[in-house]
C-alpha cells in the first residue's frame, strides 16, 4: 500500500472579515480519498456568521476553541438553537441544515470530520448554502423563486441580492440572533472534556469515547469518535481497529512521536506530530504514539459508530490471551524469554506512564 500517510495542516479555502474556512486536500493527504473521509475547520471571528447550509456528507463537529451559537434543523423538525463551547462534539447527520455564530472576542474554531462515501467528491465536503451570493436562490430564475414562495418580483430580488457575502459573513454588532437554550443540548451535544471518562490511567492518559450510548445521533452519522489526552512522555499502546474501521486523528494540543506498522510488518509512518495536523491510519494497520514532555491531546473519528479496538500491549493485549506454547513457537524463543514477555505490563492498559 504505497500511500503517503504524512500528517498535514489544513489549507485556507475561503474567508473574509467574518472568519475563514480551511480544509484538508485529498491531493496532499491521499488517504482522505482512499478512505472516503472529509476533514475541514471553521474559524469565526467576533460577530462572524456561517450562513445556513447543508452538506453532502454526514459529519461530527468538535469545538476546538471558544464558544458560540449553533442552529440545527433536522429533517422535518423545528430549529434548535444550541449554546456550544470548547470540548463539545456535535453529530450532524445527512440532511441537517446548520448555522454558526460567534458573538465573543475569542475566535470560535470548529473541526469537522466525516464520511464522504456518498459525497460528490471522495475525500471532500461540498456545502450547499441556503443564502448568500452562492446560495440556492441564485440558481433559480426570479419566476421560479416567486412562484415557489408566492412572492412578488421586488421581494424576490431583495432575497436573492441583498446578501453579497458567501459562506461566512460578519454581522453588525447590533444584529439580533436567537437566544440559545441549554435544554437543546440534550441528545444533540456531548462535551468530551466534561463527560465521564472511559479510561483513566494515572500518569498515562484519559479517554472519552463518543458512541450511540452517550450521543445517539452518531448512529445516524455512522461514525464514532474519541478524545484522548496523553500525559507527558506517556505512551499509547500499539493497537488497531478490529472492525475494518479507519481512524482519522486531529492533534488538538501538544506534540509527540507516531509510528504506524502495516502490511508485511513494514513501518509505513514514523514522524513527529503537532497541534493542527491531521493523519489517517488505514484499516487494520497498527499505530502507537509517545507524547512529548508537554503531553498531547487528539480528537479522532472512527468510521463505525461503536468502534472496537485490539491492543497489542498491556493487560488487555491479544498476545496475553495466547497460550505460552503458542507464543514460544511463534516467536521461536525459550520458555524463559516468553515468560519474561508475558510477565510485563500486567496492570497497565492502553496507556503506559513514562519509565522511572
Amino acid at each position: 500500500m504505497e500511500i503517503d500517510l504524512t500528517p498535514q495542516l489544513a489549507a485556507k479555502v475561503h474567508g473574509g472579515t467574518g472568519g475563514t474556512y480551511y480544509a484538508w486536500c485529498d491531493s496532499e493527504l491521499p488517504m482522505l480519498r482512499e478512505g472516503n473521509i472529509g476533514a475541514s475547520k471553521l474559524a469565526l471571528q467576533k460577530f462572524g456568521f456561517s450562513l445556513p447550509a447543508y452538506s453532502d456528507s454526514s459529519r461530527v463537529a468538535y469545538v476546538l476553541q471558544g464558544s458560540g451559537i449553533c442552529g440545527i434543523v433536522l429533517p422535518e423538525k423545528e430549529e434548535k438553537v444550541i449554546p456550544i463551547k470548547k470540548g463539545d462534539a456535535i453529530a450532524l447527520p445527512f440532511g441537517v441544515v446548520s448555522w454558526l455564530y460567534n458573538k465573543e472576542d475569542t475566535e470560535l474554531v470548529i473541526l469537522f470530520l466525516g464520511d464522504t462515501s456518498k459525497a460528490h467528491k471522495a475525500g471532500r465536503f461540498t456545502d450547499f448554502f441556503l443564502t448568500g451570493s452562492n446560495g440556492i436562490f441564485t440558481g433559480f430564475s426570479t419566476e421560479f423563486v416567486g412562484r415557489a414562495w408566492d412572492l412578488d418580483e421586488k421581494t424576490v430580488n431583495s432575497l436573492v441580492g441583498n446578501q453579497p457575502g458567501s459562506g461566512i459573513v460578519q454581522l453588525d454588532g447590533s444584529a439580533k440572533m436567537p437566544e440559545p437554550k441549554n435544554e437543546n443540548r440534550r441528545g444533540m451535544v456531548l462535551n468530551c472534556e466534561e463527560a465521564p471518562l472511559d479510561v483513566d490511567i494515572k500518569n498515562g492518559g484519559r479517554v472519552v469515547v463518543l458512541n450511540t450510548k452517550n450521543l445517539p445521533l452518531v448512529g445516524e452519522v455512522g461514525l464514532g469518535a474519541d478524545l484522548v489526552r496523553l500525559d507527558g512522555s506517556a505512551m499509547c499502546s500499539p493497537g488497531f481497529s478490529c472492525d475494518s474501521a479507519l481512524q482519522v486523528t486531529y492533534i488538538v494540543r501538544g506534540s509527540g512521536r507516531v509510528q504506524v506498522a502495516g502490511i508485511d510488518g513494514r513501518r509505513v509512518l514514523e514522524t513527529t506530530v503537532k497541534a493542527g495536523q491531521l493523519f489517517i491510519v488505514p484499516r487494520f494497520f497498527v499505530v502507537s504514539k509517545i507524547a512529548d514532555p508537554s503531553g498531547m491531546e487528539w480528537f479522532s473519528i472512527i468510521t463505525t459508530p461503536n468502534p472496537i479496538f485490539t491492543h497489542l500491549a498491556g493487560k488487555t493485549s491479544a498476545w496475553k490471551a495466547l497460550s505460552a506454547e503458542v507464543l514460544q513457537a511463534a516467536f521461536n524463543v525459550s520458555p524463559e524469554i516468553e515468560n519474561q514477555f508475558r510477565s510485563k505490563r500486567t496492570s497497565d492498559a492502553i496507556f503506559f506512564p513514562p519509565p522511572n
